[in-house]
């Protein structure tokens, strides 16, 4: 199975602001809890704060950190410039890190647990159903998003679901094969002359004319 199976649109949009957040996403991504107001309070500078919020709250929303401040929309930064009344930016991607990991229980793509499970779930889909790996992508994002794991590159993730599909496939057809076999060459108990026997079912013979 080919690895590259992604449209260049779900390569674009992936761990990205596509378009603006809508009324209800900002309300429900970008509104400050007052848990994530006491959060910034150990923070120095309204700027420090504000560069914080950017990277918890986009974390929330597309899955991944910021790589610049201009990924953001203008809008987000409205929004909660407004919640702070402030107005600078600055971005600190340690500090948000481990702050969203021990605060709100964040996870790398890469931890064990967090692999195994997206692991058995995508193995499910797979097995029971047909869904193309451009859709497993899209499922296992939104898997991964809402058990609050951290996107990995889009490649890794692609990888990732190839390898899960190529090893379903295998099982698969190992299965199938071994099914046939069973069922071709299954014992059965047959009566001759008063006597049991155990008699395997063998394939037919073919004759020749002659």
């Amino acid at each position: 199975m080919p690895v590259g199976f992604l449209t260049q649109e779900q390569r674009a949009g992936f761990g990205r602001y596509v378009d603006l957040p809508s009324r209800e996403e900002l309300e429900r991504y970008f509104h400050l809890s007052d848990e994530d107001r006491e959060a910034i309070q150990v923070l120095r500078g309204n700027h420090n704060r504000l560069g914080y919020d950017v990277l918890l709250t986009t974390v929330r929303f597309v899955g991944v950190l910021p790589d610049k401040p201009a990924a953001v929309p203008v809008e987000v930064l409205h929004v909660l410039c407004r919640q702070l009344a402030i107005t600078a930016l600055t971005v600190l991607h340690v500090i948000a890190i481990i702050v969203a990991q021990e605060r709100y229980g964040y996870r790398h793509f890469t931890d064990p647990a967090s692999g195994f499970r997206l692991s058995r779930w995508l193995y499910a889909l797979c097995w029971t159903g047909t869904d193309r790996p451009g859709v497993l992508f899209e499922r296992a994002t939104s898997w991964l998003l809402t058990q609050k794991v951290l996107l990995p590159r889009v490649s890794q993730l692609e990888r990732f679901i190839a390898h899960l599909r190529s090893r379903v496939e295998e099982r698969l057809w190992y299965t199938l094969v071994t099914e046939t076999y069973s069922l071709r060459f299954q014992p059965r108990w047959q009566g001759n002359g008063g006597q049991s026997g155990l008699v395997a079912t063998e394939p037919a013979s073919y004759k020749t004319g002659g």
